[in-house]
């Protein structure tokens, strides 16, 4: 689908692409993980920065940002909302390498705790909202909705889009991030079309991550 801010995937189509992306062209899935958190990371001008992440892949770009902050000598400070033992895959590769360079985090998965832990972030330049990606579906629950509701007013950037937005709706589940700066991976996410998610995204920023554009056209299989 084709809107004023180009063609929109809804989220099932862009998990497709990915996964054809990966499976299929066979570029390593660590490689676009890698490259997302570069282009978020281009966003950052300055420290201390704070980057809130998930146990899932947005997360994962989350720790990239975190190490390239680090190496840039900004100060980093990560919180992770959830358990370091639930962070597999990819996310758990870059949350490793982020440690092994000196890398501190805090992880909390109490709301009270996380809501303490999120605010104390309030000193920072910017922040990163590696939370919750395109799978949020229904009213955000806890820990993250404290994370959420927690957010100081720092200007923020957020990795593919704001935590707690429908990506196909663009409608806030119960509770939305919301950003200054929304880097989205190569496809802007259908919801973002909505009138109303504009004061959650903020400026878009749709960055190529080295996902082929085959990977969405309809003849290449993409399910909906």
């Amino acid at each position: 689908m084709e809107s004023q801010i180009g063609k929109t995937l809804t989220a099932a189509q862009m998990r497709e692409a990915d996964r054809r992306c990966i499976e299929e062209i066979g570029i390593p899935g660590a490689v676009l993980m890698n490259n997302a958190g570069i282009a978020v990371f281009r966003e950052i001008r300055r420290g201390p920065v704070g980057i809130v992440c998930g146990k899932g892949n947005n997360g994962g770009d989350g720790f990239v940002v975190a190490r390239l902050a680090l190496l840039a000598g900004l100060e980093t400070r990560v919180v992770l909302v959830g358990d370091p033992q639930a962070v597999t895959g990819d996310a758990a590769v870059y949350m490793r390498v982020y440690e092994n360079l000196g890398g501190r985090i805090l992880d909390v998965q109490e709301p009270k705790a996380v809501a303490i832990a999120v605010d104390s972030l309030k000193d920072c330049s910017v922040l990163v909202d590696a939370l919750l990606g395109t799978g949020t579906k229904g009213a955000v629950r806890d820990p993250m909705r404290a994370a959420i509701l927690a957010w100081p007013k720092v200007h923020t950037v957020a990795v593919d889009l704001p935590s707690g937005l429908d990506a196909d709706t663009g409608e806030p589940c119960g509770c939305c991030v919301r950003a200054d700066v929304t880097v989205t991976f190569q496809f802007p996410k259908r919801g973002f079309e909505n009138r109303a998610a504009r004061e959650y995204i903020g400026r878009l920023v749709v960055a190529d991550i080295g996902i082929p554009e085959m990977c969405a056209a309809p003849g290449f299989g993409v399910r909906v």
